[in-house]
């Protein structure tokens, strides 16, 4: 008997809502429009150039972190192929000042901050429990707990409100942490207290296996108004557009008009972790679908119509991204075993008496080991 054919269930063939911003669209067409326009009219050949930069070596780090992990380097990687405009649009957006709170798979975002190649594998690894210094690139590290960030950024904000400064919270996470109700707690003190936060949701279409429209019947950006939000909506594979918007959000934050809900709509290309097999859920015309929309292509057909982009520069952005390849494996190959005793170090910020009888026992248990050597 023939098997049934899968069912497109996103909305990967579907034409861009009326509603979305879009200022590239997927011919690398730039795409007008008076309310936006004048937001990003610094980003010039040179800076849109750079930006492609950006995307380019934080692809190739995804994929360096995919092979990794696939060559038994890593015990674990978050793909986040599909989804660098996003990421890097809107972290190029913020200030040094500002601070980021991603979930796991915000690698470009931690690029952009500056995180130093190794620390985006150290946890992977299995090498230490915190991947970098928080406070040395204003960024948290990464949150596997799906949504519990959005409550982080809020609380920070809050705090960035009470000393009367003017930078600005971000929260990231994916359209499954909408389901979450750490988001919607966050959206309702944010809204309470007009935190300056930046909700940035990249709705990627798959909560693991579970899509978004059985997930909510209307657009995350229009849930946010029920909350007392402004939102936008805005095409995720827009690097342009992805940046005006969060240019907007941070400036309403500054100037005290509280939070803002982003949905950039995109499309996670790979699985949702390398644990999964995403053919198992989808179908290859909703990939090829989207595969025509990547960010990456669109921004170099747009700049090699502009003459900014040729072949000689492509072929430099090409070196920095396999040296920047090269220099994230050597670190990660290098990375030493810790000692399995520092598992219980930093738990808490002063002694602790259950943590230092948990030590003693597991201590015990290792030495177990060396006896029957």
């Amino acid at each position: 008997m023939a098997t049934k054919p899968k069912r497109s269930t996103d909305e990967s063939v579907a034409p861009a809502h009326p509603e979305m911003l879009q200022l590239l669209d997927e011919h690398g067409v730039r795409i007008p429009s008076p309310e936006f326009d004048p937001i990003v009219t610094d980003l010039d050949g040179g800076r849109l150039l750079a930006l492609y930069e950006d995307m380019v070596v934080v692809r190739r780090i995804d994929a360096e972190g995919t092979a990794l992990q696939r060559q038994g380097e890593l015990a674990l990687w978050p793909p986040l192929l599909g989804q660098e405009a996003a990421q890097v649009g809107s972290g190029r957006a913020l200030r040094a000042d500002d601070f980021a709170f991603g979930s796991y798979r915000e690698h470009g975002v931690a690029y952009t901050r500056g995180v130093e190649l190794v620390g985006l594998v150290q946890v992977w690894r299995g090498a230490t429990a915190s991947g970098w210094d928080p406070y040395a690139v204003n960024m948290a590290t990464l949150q596997v707990i799906i949504g519990a960030q959005a409550l982080h950024a809020t609380g920070y904000a809050m705090g960035i409100k009470a000393d009367g400064a003017d930078a600005v919270a971000v929260a990231y996470f994916g359209d499954g942490a909408m389901s979450e109700g750490d988001v919607s707690e966050a959206m309702i003190f944010a809204a309470s207290y007009q935190a300056p936060v930046v909700f940035f949701c990249q709705n990627n279409h798959w909560a693991i296996s579970e899509p978004v429209r059985l997930q909510s019947k209307v657009h995350f950006a229009d849930r946010a108004t029920g909350f007392g939000i402004p939102s936008l909506r805005v095409d995720g594979n827009d690097i342009l557009a992805v940046t005006a918007a969060t240019r907007v959000a941070l400036d309403r934050a500054r100037s005290g008009g509280g939070p803002t809900f982003i949905e950039a709509v995109t499309y996670r290309m790979g699985p949702h972790t390398t644990a999964d097999d995403p053919t198992r859920y989808r179908t290859p015309e909703d990939l090829e679908a989207w595969r025509a929309r990547d960010p990456i292509d669109r921004l170099a057909t747009h700049l090699r119509n502009a003459g900014v982009l040729d072949d000689a520069a492509e072929a430099i952005v090409q070196q920095r991204a396999t040296a920047v390849a090269a220099d994230l494996r050597s670190g990660c190959l290098a990375l030493p075993d810790p000692d399995p005793l520092t598992i219980f170090d930093h738990v808490y910020a002063e002694p602790h008496a259950g943590i230092a009888a948990d030590r003693a026992e597991y201590a015990d248990y290792l030495e177990g080991f060396e006896d029957a050597r």
